[in-house]
């Protein structure tokens, strides 16, 4: 039987990530929670919504960054090369 009373996350307070590495990590624990099965379905509901949130949040943080970079080199974005 699954642990439904811990403590809240931030999934259910639906607050905004501190980081693009906390929303990170928080989208990886949800995919495992829902991979596993064992929430009951209006969990599943919850932890979808929270999942698209956080997706958006990456995705918003990433295009900010790309947005970042094509303004620092002059607007061409150039292929980054490992040394």
């Amino acid at each position: 039987m699954p642990n439904t009373s811990a403590a809240p996350s931030t999934a259910d307070t639906g607050l905004a990530p501190a980081s693009y590495e906390a929303a990170l990590q928080e989208l990886e624990q949800l995919v495992s929670r829902l991979e596993s099965g064992q929430l009951p379905l209006d969990q599943l509901l919850t932890a979808y919504q929270r999942g698209a949130q956080l997706l958006a949040f990456c995705r918003d943080k990433l295009s900010a960054v790309e947005h970042q970079i094509k303004v620092l080199e002059a607007g061409e974005l150039k292929p980054w090369v490992q040394g």
